[in-house]
């Protein structure tokens, strides 16, 4: 897992941008209005909560295979509170996670704990300035 990741962001738009990876996988990212961008895609702020919630997420698909938690579905809500200041930094985020299927709270929940404490790397290098807090229920 460790090396050098590579991401190519090629301009497609007045302040639009499409992010391709090695693999040919590509998100598009959109600047604000007064910049000429159109809401086609998301913005970096946007990108990196999506980042975090995705980081997080795929830990927590793991976990719970691991744990023979039969995981049918997962929907991770990120919302993040921004410094009033340049720039203007996530000083918190909160992340709600959703199981769906016939799971153990208490196993979901444990799977959440472990992916933030200790495997998302998108959490750990947010964690020195970021606070970040979750919720954990069921569908």
């Amino acid at each position: 897992m460790a090396g050098t990741t590579r991401i190519k962001l090629a301009q497609t738009g007045p302040a639009r941008f499409t992010a391709t990876n090695t693999g040919g996988a590509t998100i598009v990212i959109d600047g604000p209005p007064d910049l000429g961008g159109e809401n086609a895609g998301l913005r970096p702020m946007e990108t990196l909560l999506a980042a975090l919630a995705g980081c997080s997420a795929m830990d927590v698909l793991l976990i719970m295979k691991k744990k023979r938690e039969n995981l049918e579905r997962l929907e991770v809500e990120v919302e993040g509170e921004r410094a009033d200041a340049i720039p203007a930094v996530f000083t918190k985020v909160r992340l709600r996670f959703r199981g769906y299927g016939p799971i153990d709270l208490k196993k979901f929940q444990k799977a959440v704990e472990l992916s933030l404490e200790k495997y998302c790397s998108v959490a750990k290098m947010l964690e020195p300035t970021v606070k970040i807090t979750t919720e954990t229920v069921l569908g």
